[in-house]
């Protein structure tokens, strides 16, 4: 028994939906296109599982945050999967894969045939038992990767109110789960081996201000140490949780957030993998021209940086996804994925924007005791990463921009001075234009010499109006 179709996305998560709206955009015919997902429900936006579906009030559910809303796109229901003749095989593991055959094999015994696949098979939750810990299937042990997860913490949170929570990690899930779980009035204690929260991520600085945040909200850091092992009630359900420092913390829950490993099991030897993931080109293709792979999964060349790199985010997810399709349907109208890494997070009150890369040298700028504040990273003399917290619409542009400009830095306490301005000025200084014809040549290669390597000086001094408006949107908010 078996089915051929001419595509297949393999995976179920953030990318297949948005690959799903771009091969319908790109003319796919009805009935081209299957999606194998292992989850029971189609493609959505798994941001929200760490943020609106865990809060206690007007929570969000499905359908309403179906892909491909996150991006402000249309949402796509089952029902629009059906109207655009696009098969939803739901509930499925596939159980190997014959990349030289073309084909899929599912645990029900049916194959899966198509002329070009795309891998969105995403990364699994890290669990304990991988680092010598068990009981992962308590009741009240949770993970979050998908809805079934984040309903269970639902649940368990909702037969715990008021009582103590015990978060294992300090990065994206640990801190976004930390938050929900103090909205819904659940003691917090947060556990991590390193010196500091997001410690992949965020300098010590940065920590320091979402760290002392917490704490005015009641949260507590115990940091420097692992867990090691749960003590049980008769039931089996996790009353405290013991640490390699001795400590033992009282726990009505737990939740567990201590990092992903990419699916690549089925492709192991067929296909070449780096970084953890599976190796693409800038066209999103692997190593079979007949693979393609984005999303987490996927290890591909940033340009701006000049190597490869795996990401583990949203964005990233939605735009490779698109791209892919892109270079699967128009290959001679699309150029090599050209991406700008980038992460966000919202918790509480608060809401950060991070582009680039965070390597080199750091400036800090802002008001560290305020609403706004952020970072600038300096590699070899250009900037490279940027980081803001409490910006507006045009101040996150305008950090992408520059980031993504990589313009060079002669003086790091004038960039410290000027903080965001210099972001500001920099993303308004017009793009170089390509010379037209010989007898033009000179000028325009003078013009792009202006724009492009001016002194910090110049570049400095451009930024003076925006500086002022920097200076008062301060003042406003004082």
């Amino acid at each position: 028994m078996g089915r051929a179709f001419v595509y297949v996305i393999l995976g179920g998560g953030v990318a297949a939906g948005y690959a799903a709206l771009e091969f319908t955009r790109r003319g796919v015919n009805p009935g081209e296109l299957c999606i194998i997902s292992e989850e029971p429900v189609a493609p959505y936006e798994r941001p929200a599982l760490s943020k609106g579906y865990l809060l206690p009030e007007d929570p969000p559910r499905l359908p309403s945050f179906h892909t491909c809303v996150g991006a402000g796109e249309e949402k796509l229901t089952p029902k629009w999967y059906k109207e655009h003749g696009i098969e939803l095989v739901l509930g499925t593991r596939v159980k190997s894969a014959d990349v030289r055959r073309m084909t899929l094999l599912t645990v029900a015994g049916e194959t899966i045939s198509y002329k070009t696949l795309i891998i969105a098979t995403g990364a699994r939750a890290l669990k304990l038992e991988e680092f010598g810990v068990h009981g992962s299937d308590a009741e009240n042990v949770c993970y979050l990767r998908d809805l079934a997860d984040a309903t269970r913490i639902v649940d368990v949170m909702q037969s715990c109110s008021g009582g103590k929570a015990v978060v294992i990690g300090g990065g994206y899930i640990g801190m976004e789960c930390a938050a929900s779980l103090v909205i819904n009035r659940i003691n917090v204690t947060m556990v991590f081996p390193e010196e500091q929260c997001m410690a992949r991520l965020f300098t010590p600085k940065i920590a320091s201000y979402y760290e002392e945040y917490y704490k005015s909200k009641g949260v507590e850091f115990v940091k420097g140490t692992v867990l090691t092992s749960f003590k049980f009630d008769s039931e089996g359900r996790v009353t405290a949780v013991n640490l390699r420092d001795g400590k033992q913390l009282p726990a009505d829950m737990v939740v567990v957030g201590i990092g992903i490993r990419p699916n690549t099991s089925l492709f192991e030897g067929q296909l070449t993998l780096e970084k953890g993931g599976i190796k693409v080109n800038g066209r999103l293709q692997s190593s079979n021209s007949s693979v393609y792979a984005v999303g987490d999964v996927a290890a591909f060349p940033v340009k701006l940086f000049g190597e490869i790199r795996r990401l583990e985010h949203v964005d990233a997810a939605r735009k490779s996804a698109r791209h892919a399709v892109a270079a699967i349907m128009n290959p001679n109208e699309t150029d090599e994925f050209d991406y700008l890494p980038f992460f966000y997070s919202r918790v509480f009150t608060l809401s950060w924007q991070f582009y680039g890369d965070n390597v080199g040298e750091v400036v800090h700028f802002g008001d560290y005791s305020g609403k706004t504040f952020g970072a600038f990273w300096v590699f070899k003399g250009h900037l490279v990463g940027s980081f803001l917290e409490g910006g507006s619409k045009e101040e996150y542009e305008a950090l992408a921009k520059a980031t993504r400009l990589k313009p060079a830095i002669e003086d790091l306490s004038e960039l410290e001075r000027h903080g965001l301005s210099f972001a500001l000025a920099v993303s308004k200084v017009p793009p170089p234009l390509p010379p037209s014809n010989a007898s033009v040549s000179g000028i325009v290669l003078e013009r792009q010499l202006h724009a492009w390597h001016a002194t910090a000086g110049v570049i400095l001094a451009a930024s003076v109006a925006a500086f002022a408006y920097w200076y008062g949107r301060r003042r406003r908010r004082w």
